[in-house]
């Protein structure tokens, strides 16, 4: 996805301004074509040397330069840019952006593109909350840039809160996404569903399964990735990922509710969550005290989300089993008329819940399995959106 791509970084007056040289360095392992600018500020922290040593190319921080050296700099870097990323981003090019004020390389970038801009602050906590920066960073989003929203932590005033520049896997992942644009799935409406579901006996006793939700956050991250605008139901406890609706629910009961409402505008809806099959017919108010030996529950079916979904859009689920995997999971689509289901066997330690690899098979409605060697979870993901990319297409 970044191979070839224009990405222009641009370098503000933070004392993160060290960490934007690892994202130039990974930008350009990637295979992307980086051209870094810098504002005044921004030097003092970290030299151009450092970043036209990492890409190999000319690193602008004055903008009459850059017009002997490149014709018009900022002009011309905006008009091939396929990306804009200013990361960090101090306040005051935060209020730059947001009044439309272009007196150095970054924002007069900026002010020369029509790709899409990356906002990712740097400060401190006292100033990241400050009312005209928040009333700053909402101008930009209502704009149409996309805010990497600062992590909270130590920083280098010795005060703890928010403000500490993103994580790097959160700025990389707002990075693809917005490059996501051109791809496969772009303009398409993708429902993805993960974790385990949570039912209540009481207010701190559930029954559940080990589900930790990878499997379906690889599945959003991926789509999101390859153009399509997500809504990701989760019951997962993992963090969100940038650009994507997350809708957070705990039992199958708010699970079926967020999918039906979000189903009503999709193009697909892949249920990688493992719902509970069985809830609790009452949950106690408080919390049951062990006072006997025995605790006995009545259970009741809970609903079945992908077999009940109305629509039409593509259904995709996934069957977890530990016996006659093929067979089962044939059942299970046949059953709850899929258009694809993954099955993957959940006794292979390389594969079950809670790691990051999965040997999945795919069997689409006609019957035909295809099974794949362990993968990541990304790499699976790819291959199960392979096929819905074609399906789709088929549909259309």
């Amino acid at each position: 996805m970044l191979a070839n791509k224009n990405i222009v970084l641009g370098v503000t007056g933070s004392i993160a301004a060290y960490k934007a040289a690892d994202i130039a360095s990974k930008l350009t392992q990637a295979g992307a074509k980086v051209d870094v600018v810098m504002t005044g500020s921004a030097t003092k922290f970290i030299k151009p040397l450092t970043f036209r040593s990492i890409t190999g190319r000319p690193v602008l921080t004055d903008a009459f330069k850059a017009v002997s050296e490149r014709g018009i700099g900022h002009v011309a870097l905006g008009g091939v840019a396929d990306l804009v990323v200013i990361a960090p981003a101090s306040a005051a090019i935060i209020a730059k952006l947001a009044a439309g004020i272009c007196d150095d390389m970054p924002t007069l970038v900026v002010a020369a593109t029509k790709a899409p801009v990356i906002v990712a602050p740097a400060m401190n906590v006292n100033m990241y909350e400050n009312a005209a920066n928040q009333e700053n960073l909402a101008r930009l989003k209502a704009r149409g840039f996309i805010v990497v929203d600062p992590g909270y932590g130590r920083l280098a005033s010795g005060a703890k809160g928010k403000g500490r520049l993103a994580e790097m896997d959160k700025i990389m992942a707002a990075i693809e996404g917005a490059l996501g644009g051109s791809a496969d799935l772009a303009d398409k409406r993708l429902v993805v569903t993960a974790g385990g579901t949570r039912e209540r006996i009481d207010p701190v006793r559930y029954i559940g399964n080990p589900s930790s939700g990878k499997m379906g956050y690889a599945l959003a991250e991926a789509a999101r990735d390859r153009g399509a605008k997500v809504t990701l139901i989760t019951a997962s406890s993992l963090p969100e990922p940038e650009g994507i609706t997350v809708v957070p629910v705990e039992t199958a009961v708010q699970m079926k509710r967020a999918v039906d409402k979000a189903v009503v505008k999709a193009d697909a809806l892949l249920m990688a969550a493992a719902v509970a099959d069985y809830q609790p017919r009452t949950a106690a108010k408080s919390k049951i005290k062990k006072d006997s030996p025995n605790l006995t529950l009545e259970l009741v079916r809970t609903p079945d989300i992908l077999g009940e979904v109305k629509g039409k859009f593509l259904k995709v689920g996934f069957a977890a089993e530990s016996d006659d995997l093929v067979a089962n999971a044939k059942k299970k689509l046949a059953g709850k008329k899929l258009d694809l289901i993954v099955a993957n066997d959940i006794t292979d330690k390389k594969s079950g819940f809670g790691v990051d690899t999965n040997k999945v098979t795919l069997i689409d409605k006609k019957g035909k399995a295809e099974s794949l060697p362990l993968m990541s979870k990304r790499e699976v993901a790819d291959k199960i959106l392979d096929r819905v990319v074609g399906m789709l297409g088929k549909k259309k």
